[in-house]
């Protein structure tokens, strides 16, 4: 089985085997494009080649012909909005980043208008410029190319899974259920466009693309990723990244839950056929849909960054020359010496959803150094995520007794480790820390056939490593409400 993983960062192909062990795995960055303050963009087309070539790299290094594989899966950052010309196949833009936060004026003005509540009622989630509706609204309102071809009926948009789609697999112009449930235009329970949500951002239903089922029944197209000589093989599943990882976790049942840590971070606990509405600052989305059955929904927390804060440390500040560092220099001093750091790059996701707060540093005296500042990024990590599980353990009304993790951050044992301690619950982190390439790979293996159902996956998944608590609640505690007055400085920088 092959899975493309489509990420913020970068992209990656990796073969699996009939076990679902890894065989081989090709990795491509691209660039990150920062035009000004605030926006965060991708070059489309340098997506659709960096694909290629990580499909092209990985089945080099298995040895292995395209045609070799049962099926290929997808799987891709959401809420990254592409628009192109449905005659040309060409961008109006670039990409237009789940990060960016250009549309924060549309935000504001449909708040302000009193739509929070009919947006979250319908589409589960809160007025932010993290989902794709305000970036489509703010290219309708600020392209004059897009807006017009829009008139025309020549427009298409979609996330990035739809672009893909579009260009790897014949034209074809179709979405998934869980990115569609990103986008803030579809109905949850419906698993359709919402004509509200439509009206409400002023988006003809014509530029979207057809909603299927994650996988199972008929597949996305055939992919052959203009190999040479290769045979086209079937796209069998397309799902976001964060839904691909809970299966790729085995979270198949009622309360099973899983946080994925690359840029962001994302916890998303399983809740079956029902729709949990969300009172704590979580999100309500569709955890995956087979065809032929009802969707599973899911409660999301979602942290804007994580592994990025490793990023800045290496990029901007130059503390650390690769992202394997942090642990080694972070290791160095036993705590932050009363530093706290907040990734509020962008502003704040789950639970406080404060588009005007910013990174800020706090407790420094001239006895901090870079290795403090280093490991109080990793602790941002692993507090962010007790906030979320703070607020999911609220609509959830139970505790949860341990957290599957998965990711790159997780690599870093020192980060979960401290995960562990800050959370006082154990870190489960699995043998195959890619799930959700893996996710992606095993939903297109079980509609080709190679695995029966859901229920024959549950065997493949194998444990790691296991991170227990060593810190006691005096200070658990006393640390994360330092973290809180952390939190609470970074509000209102931007009015």
């Amino acid at each position: 089985m092959g899975a493309l993983d489509q990420g913020t960062t970068s992209t990656r192909f990796m073969v699996f085997d009939a076990g679902a062990r890894e065989v081989a795995r090709y990795q491509a960055e691209h660039r990150q494009l920062v035009p000004r303050p605030g926006w965060v963009e991708h070059d489309p087309f340098e997506i659709v080649e960096r694909s290629r070539e990580a499909a092209a790299g990985a089945l080099a290094k298995a040895g292995l012909q395209l045609a070799d594989l049962a099926a290929v899966g997808f799987t891709n950052q959401r809420e990254t909005l592409v628009l192109w010309d449905g005659r040309n196949g060409r961008p109006f833009c670039n990409a237009i980043v789940w990060q960016d936060t250009r549309s924060a004026g549309v935000m504001d003005a449909l708040q302000a208008a009193g739509r929070g509540g009919f947006v979250r009622a319908t589409s589960g989630l809160p007025l932010s410029t993290y989902f794709s509706a305000g970036k489509l609204r703010w290219a309708l309102d600020n392209l004059d190319d897009f807006r017009v071809a829009a008139k025309e009926g020549n427009a298409r948009c979609g996330t990035v899974d739809s672009w893909l789609i579009w260009n790897l697999a014949g034209r074809r112009h179709l979405t998934d259920v869980t990115n569609a449930s990103r986008t803030m235009l579809m109905d949850l329970r419906a698993l359709s466009w919402a004509p509200g949500l439509l009206a409400t951002f002023g988006v003809p239903a014509e530029i979207l693309p057809e909603v299927k089922p994650s996988f199972g029944g008929d597949h996305f197209g055939e992919v052959g990723f203009g190999l040479a000589g290769g045979k086209a093989v079937p796209l069998a599943a397309s799902l976001g990244d964060q839904h691909a990882a809970m299966l790729g976790q085995a979270c198949f049942e009622v309360g099973e839950a899983k946080s994925t840590y690359g840029t962001g971070n994302f916890l998303l606990v399983n809740t079956g056929e029902a729709v949990v509405e969300a009172k704590s600052g979580m999100l309500s989305t569709v955890c995956f849909q087979q065809a032929g059955q009802q969707a599973s929904y899911a409660l999301e927390g979602s942290v804007a960054v994580t592994g990025a804060a490793v990023q800045w440390l290496r990029d901007q500040l130059g503390i650390i020359s690769s992202a394997a560092e942090v642990e080694t220099l972070a290791a160095e001093v036993p705590d932050t010496a009363g530093t706290y750091f907040v990734p509020a790059f962008s502003g704040l996701f789950a639970p406080y959803w404060r588009s005007d707060a910013r990174g800020t540093v706090v407790g420094l005296t001239r006895a901090t150094t870079k290795a403090h500042l280093a490991r109080a990024v990793l602790e941002a990590v692993c507090y962010q995520t007790r906030d979320v599980v703070v607020a999911m353990e609220e609509d959830l009304g139970r505790k949860f007794e341990e957290l599957k993790v998965d990711g790159g951050v997780t690599a870093n044992d020192l980060c979960m480790q401290l995960q562990a301690d800050i959370l006082g619950v154990p870190v489960v982190r699995p043998a195959v820390q890619e799930t959700t390439a893996l996710g992606a790979a095993l939903a297109a293996g079980t509609t080709a056939g190679l695995w029966p159902s859901l229920g024959e996956l549950r065997g493949l998944w194998r444990l790691g490593r296991r991170f227990e608590p060593t810190w006691d609640e005096d200070r658990r505690e006393s640390a994360y409400a330092g973290w809180k007055k952390a939190v609470e400085r970074s509000f209102g920088w931007l009015s």
